[in-house]
């Protein structure tokens, strides 16, 4: 069972940045592909970014493409959501999420999730 632990949500004006932080516990971290998912109320979880299990590999959704990174460190078992420019429509709870399979934009092919982190980002 991996547990994850996200950190670094908050408030933060239009166009500033955040750093979000996702700690793994399991010692075959380096093992997982890593996800950033969020979620607003009456909407699905939505795909923000993944990484291999190397970090060689990033994807972006597209609302987020040239703004957010995901870059990750295996020696600290963290992976991070580089966040810059935020806008209004970034306002949600974050999740991170690892998976045995690949670093795919489907929720359903994570395998462990961490609580989620709010970020609110004023206009």
């Amino acid at each position: 069972q991996v547990q994850l632990v996200e950190s670094g949500g908050g408030v933060v004006q239009a166009g500033g940045s955040l750093r979000l932080s996702c700690v793994g516990s399991d010692r075959f971290f380096s093992d997982y592909a890593m996800g950033w998912f969020r979620q607003t109320p009456d909407h699905e979880r939505e795909f923000v970014a993944a990484c291999s299990w190397s970090g060689g590999s990033t994807y972006y959704a597209d609302s987020v493409k040239g703004r957010f990174t995901i870059p990750r460190d295996n020696t600290k078992n963290t992976v991070y959501l580089q966040m810059n420019s935020l806008k209004p429509e970034d306002t949600a709870v974050y999740y991170c999420a690892a998976s045995n399979r690949g670093p795919y934009s489907d929720y359903r092919e994570y395998d462990w999730w961490g609580q989620g982190t709010q970020v609110t980002v004023s206009s």
